[in-house]
């Protein structure tokens, strides 16, 4: 029977802490853009919002990731 691995658990529940800073981040930065669409750094927060939001799915992702591989294990190739 394998044993989780802490080390990794720990950096999976770091890395879910970005995730849900991001996900909190990216809808806000989007949302002030659309709110003030006549300033002049309309278009460069749009951008930065949806990028953060698009970091955000990614690093779920990641995170789920790290996690299973500290609870499960990671795959070998055989």
């Amino acid at each position: 029977m394998r044993r989780t691995d802490k080390e990794l658990l720990v950096k999976g529940l770091k890395s879910f802490g970005f995730t849900v800073a991001a996900m909190f981040l990216g809808p806000f930065l989007i949302y002030e853009a659309f709110k003030n669409e006549g300033h002049f750094l309309y278009i460069p927060v749009l951008i930065l919002g949806i990028f953060v939001a698009g970091l955000a799915i990614y690093l779920g992702f990641r995170s789920v990731n790290i996690v299973m591989d500290a609870v499960f294990g990671k795959k070998s190739k055989d």
